[in-house]
């Protein structure tokens, strides 16, 4: 995982404790919104995923409180929305989520292989509009 860290944090700008604390709420949102199957499989494919899903899991698994859980209630698109707003309040901006998630979703695809990541991103409503 700290090639993935290092990759996010260097490509988007931003420090390696933000990059780790970003994917780790990332990937477990894919973890809790994406399908069961593809999604075990994604994250069995990159190293220390599961441990950094584990690490920040607790902090805005939630949905990000009421307005998070309103706009998840929304639907399409609620909950790609309320992880957004998630990660603009560890401080990042539109372009770098944007940009992590390009990353993440490409390191993945190097790791779990292109068509396992596709079924997870198809599988969430609204995160391909976002890589």
């Amino acid at each position: 995982m700290n090639e993935l860290v290092t990759r996010v944090a260097e490509n988007v700008g931003i420090d390696p404790a933000t990059a780790e604390k970003a994917i780790g709420m990332m990937l477990g949102f894919l973890q809790r919104e994406a399908a069961e199957g593809p999604v075990a499989r994604m994250i069995e494919a990159i190293p220390g995923a599961s441990e950094m899903v584990a690490k920040f899991n607790g902090e805005g698994a939630s949905g990000g409180g009421l307005l998070g859980g309103l706009l998840s209630a929304v639907g399409a698109g609620g909950g790609v929305m309320a992880l957004g707003q998630q990660l603009m309040s560890q401080g990042l901006g539109m372009g770098e989520i944007t940009a992590l998630a390009k990353e993440t979703i490409g390191y993945a695809k190097e790791k779990a292989g292109e068509e396992t990541v596709d079924e997870v991103v198809a599988s969430v409503p609204g995160l391909s509009q976002f890589i």
